[in-house]
């Protein structure tokens, strides 16, 4: 698959803020009596460690220790020596730390990579041959262990960080989709659960609560228009449109199933779009009972002849989806003077 160079920019962003630091070298001044600093490389591969690996100063198990490369962390090959690589590692940055969360006093510029010498064993290099499937592979190992109650408290992040590297160092691979996409869901659910624990998720309006960051989902849409993992992205950034409590508001509903009409409409082959449907009818479903308990008969039957019609749609398009047997059934239960919202009521 051939990927445009709008697509290979969307990745560009951190390695590029990396890939300039070890642009230039050190140079000491005119008449500058200090000695040499360690010169940077000009240019060199990117590489990700699959474990964590300890940095040395030099190429010798017993020589001191610099610092640790976490997993998934980006770094850049100076040189290699026998089954040694010399890396400009980034072990500081804390990728899944919102910018919002940061002190807005005291915060720091963000640090320069370390130098350092490591074990090229259980580093993969971008020149290495098949390395955006060993990349893919371990992310989905760390993926995996990240939803087993006894898995490792970082795996999440794991794998997320991995996801990251494979589609910055291998742009142009057909797996480079699927894991932006990945590491972009892993941040909004994880960012989604913690906004959900948080009071202000009862909060009727959207922009009370707090919002996932949408920057991966349309850097992903800009850079791999036309995909399946665009058509994910678009749906869930939908999340941030929803209300917390309708508080018995036909505002809300009527804005939700507008959003998820849109969304139908702009993706209507979409991996998400049968779902899209099924929440526009249920929205309806609700505005029928709503509008009918405050004796808008007209808007409650304009209602009900919306879901309806949505109904009818996901059945055309998707007529073995179980979205559209629940449509059904929630379009019976309007026919049939059930209430759907507020059950309470009958």
């Amino acid at each position: 698959m051939i990927f445009s160079v709008m697509r290979t920019c969307y990745f560009s962003t951190r390695i590029f803020a990396l890939s300039l630091l070890l642009l230039f070298t050190v140079l000491p001044a005119v008449g500058d009596k200090k000695p040499k600093g360690p010169e940077k490389p000009v240019a060199g591969p990117r590489a990700a460690a699959l474990r964590v690996t300890w940095l040395y100063v030099s190429p010798d198990l017993g020589a001191q220790k610099v610092d640790r490369v976490q997993i998934g962390r980006e770094m850049v090959v100076a040189e290699k020596s026998g089954a040694w690589l010399r890396v400009y590692a980034n072990t500081d940055i804390q990728e899944l730390q919102e910018q919002k969360d940061a002190p807005i006093f005291g915060t720091d510029e963000t640090p320069p990579p370390v130098s350092g010498w490591m074990q090229s064993k259980g580093v993969v290099v971008e020149t290495n041959a098949g390395g955006d499937q060993v990349l893919m592979g371990e992310a989905a190992n760390q993926e995996s262990l990240a939803s087993d109650a006894r898995g490792p408290a970082k795996a999440a992040q794991n794998a997320r960080l991995l996801y990251l590297r494979l589609a910055e160092m291998y742009p142009n691979s057909a797996l480079a989709p699927e894991a932006a996409w990945r590491a972009a869901d892993i941040q909004w659910q994880l960012q989604k659960a913690d906004a959900a624990s948080r009071p202000s998720a009862k909060e009727k309006e959207a922009y009370l609560h707090d919002q996932m960051d949408e920057e991966e989902m349309k850097k992903l849409i800009k850079g791999f228009p036309n995909t399946r993992q665009a058509a994910l992205a678009a749906f869930a950034l939908i999340d941030n449109k929803l209300c917390g409590d309708w508080q018995g508001q036909a505002k809300c509903p009527e804005k939700e199933s507008e959003s998820y009409e849109k969304y139908a409409a702009l993706y209507p082959d979409g991996p998400k779009t049968a779902l899209a449907l099924y929440q526009a009818v249920s929205r309806q479903a609700a505005l029928t009972d709503m509008f009918a308990a405050d004796g808008s008969d007209n808007k409650s039957s304009a209602a009900h002849n919306h879901a309806r019609d949505l109904a009818a749609r996901l059945k055309e398009k998707f007529p073995q989806s179980d979205f559209t047997w629940r449509a059904a059934a929630l379009v019976y239960k309007l026919d049939e003077g059930i209430p759907v919202y507020g059950n309470d009521r009958e």
